[in-house]
């Protein structure tokens, strides 16, 4: 429990820095060895965690030129978070890991390679239908995106939530699924053993999704989009009220 002695510069300490942290007792200020605790993740974050030192480590073992094109198109890359103003944009290394983290998530994990961000199209998730095949409950999607030429290049990512009707949003307990089909038809996506997931066994439920585009081009994403939407389950094993 060493004591930490002022100087010039420097008249008392807060916090930690390196391997240090400076915490006070009795009105005088002490050093310890800082401690590193685990990170207690789920194995999903663990593995999100896991994506992302591989990005960063693969955006370390790009030359420096590739490095400058990634960085000349940051300028035209928005962040998707507030403030929503145009004046604030990303630096290339966040362009290059949100593109590293998007091809992972269409399980086709690569180096991307530099594009500037162009503007998704609008689109409005809808779930058409849900029937349930020995347990296994499939959603038929419509993400109403417009008739144009590349709309065959988006891929939908949902975050779902299965709740009973009339529940709040939440976040908490939302698994992600990658939609099987492209933007140019109607999607799928198919999860198995989902009344074990959430304890739901009704025929109708509430899905709760926040959804964002994947463009299989460059790995980019769009914003996400939130939707609460109540449906019934096509099933003769669940019960019929």
């Amino acid at each position: 429990m060493p004591l930490y002695r002022p100087s010039i510069l420097l008249s008392d300490v807060y916090g930690s820095a390196g391997e240090v942290t400076f915490y006070h007792r009795n009105g005088r200020c002490y050093t310890r060895r800082r401690v590193k605790a685990a990170y207690p993740g789920t194995p999903a974050q663990l593995e999100h965690l896991d994506v992302h030192r591989r990005a960063m480590a693969a955006w370390a073992s790009l030359d420096s030129e590739t490095q400058k094109q990634w960085n000349a198109y940051e300028v035209t890359a928005e962040p998707h978070r507030p403030p929503f103003d145009h004046k604030a944009h990303i630096s290339g290394n966040n362009l290059f890991v949100s593109a590293y983290h998007g091809f992972a998530l269409m399980g086709e994990e690569q180096i991307p390679q530099p594009h500037p961000f162009r503007p998704f199209p609008p689109f409005v998730v809808e779930f058409l239908s849900a029937s349930v095949e020995a347990g296994c409950l499939v959603l038929s999607i419509d993400a109403h995106l417009p008739e144009i030429p590349d709309a065959v290049f988006y891929r939908l990512y949902s975050r779902i939530r299965l709740t009973k009707p009339g529940c709040g949003f939440g976040v908490r307990g939302m698994k992600g699924f990658l939609a099987e089909g492209d933007g140019s038809g109607r999607m799928t996506i198919s999860i198995p053993s989902y009344t074990e997931i959430w304890n739901i066994f009704d025929r109708t439920i509430q899905i709760q999704t926040q959804c964002i585009l994947l463009d299989s081009r460059t790995g980019f994403r769009s914003q996400y989009q939130r939707a609460i939407q109540v449906i019934k389950a096509s099933s003769p094993d669940l019960p019929t009220v």
